[in-house]
């Protein structure tokens, strides 16, 4: 059975695994102050070329936006965010728990544009209402597509413009960034965000994300929060470790190509069977729509998402690609579609 669930249902990549093992008996101070996290956090900044910015390091994804956006936001003040959103869909009412509203936008790509949010701030025009404050976008988004940079400069200006906090949920900012499609750096996105993190569960790592915050305002006292929010994390080492090796020689990126690369292998696969996708995705999410008697044939030897039922006959799955995922599994896979 091969799963195509997810991009985390391996471990990690063996240089990781291998560097946690040589430091294992070397003392540490904990909570984050230790030499690689601080390597790390030296590394990124080079990497996004901003020696300005504050990083925290944190175990997961869910609890870097819960820690993020809760402490960002004044308790009258919400998010604005895709119906597809990570914080709306599969973080089990995180962000409302802490008291703010998600105001929800209808889209069909994954994606928001200042045309949306727009109708969104007219609608929020007194204190009768919630005050939106913060965008929220994912990047790779959850169905796949990536923003491109025009459309990020636009967002950007419209937040600035509007005194709106700009935040970039990146789980799987790398595979967005090794798109072929992607016409941007990491540098471009520090410039044009207030925060955003950098995934590094859903790319080789065990589990852990970085999150940048560019504007200073945003920056007061985020270490309290990040306590009070049971996520600073004692052994903070585990975390500097693994982003000290995934930002050297250029792994972090190596990781995501093959990733995407395995993605484009499976979907020029299917497209030559003739298959149609629900979705156009360009990174490691791909939405083939499949009958559904074929698709209990698949069930035998693979895992999967099935996404939506199209009708009676036929559903979209989702097949997501890892970095540790094989061509020669992809072949397998699409010889047993073409029997």
């Amino acid at each position: 059975m091969y799963s195509f669930k997810d991009d985390y249902s391996e471990g990690a990549h063996p240089k990781i695994l291998q560097a946690l093992i040589d430091s294992n008996e070397m003392q540490e101070d904990g909570y984050g102050n230790d030499s690689h996290t601080k390597n790390a956090i030296n590394k990124i900044k080079v990497l996004i070329n901003n020696e300005n910015v504050d990083i925290h390091l944190i175990s997961g994804g869910t609890q870097t936006n819960l820690t993020a956006i809760s402490s960002f936001l004044r308790p009258h003040e919400a998010c604005i965010a895709a119906n597809t959103a990570h914080i709306s869909t599969h973080e089990t009412g995180a962000i409302e728990c802490t008291g703010h509203k998600i105001i929800t936008i209808d889209t069909d790509t994954g994606k928001i544009c200042p045309k949306q949010i727009q109708k969104v701030l007219d609608w929020h025009e007194n204190e009768h209402a919630v005050k939106p404050k913060l965008v929220y976008i994912s990047n790779s988004t959850e169905v796949g597509s990536i923003y491109s940079k025009k459309e990020l400069e636009e967002l950007s200006l419209f937040c600035k413009n509007n005194n709106l906090i700009f935040y970039l949920d990146g789980a799987r900012l790398a595979a967005a960034l090794s798109c072929d499609y992607c016409d941007y750096s990491i540098a471009d996105i520090c410039n044009l965000t207030d925060a955003f993190y950098i995934g590094g569960t859903k790319n080789g790592a065990l589990l852990g994300e970085a999150l940048v915050i560019k504007n200073d305002n945003l920056k007061s006292d985020f270490r309290f929060f990040i306590k009070q929010k049971g996520a600073l994390l004692a052994k903070g080492r585990l975390l500097g470790i693994q982003f000290e090796t995934l930002f050297t020689n250029n792994l972090y990126f190596e990781l995501a190509s093959h990733t995407n690369n395995m993605a484009n292998l499976l979907r020029e696969g299917l497209k030559s069977l003739n298959y149609n996708f629900l979705i156009d995705s360009h990174t490691n999410q791909i939405f083939p729509i499949i009958s559904n008697q074929i698709i209990e044939k698949l069930k035998t030897n693979y895992s999967f998402h099935i996404w939506e039922q199209i009708d009676d006959e036929y559903s979209a799955i989702r097949l997501v690609t890892s970095w540790m995922t094989k061509e020669t599994t992809i072949n397998k896979f699409l010889s047993e579609l073409n029997l």
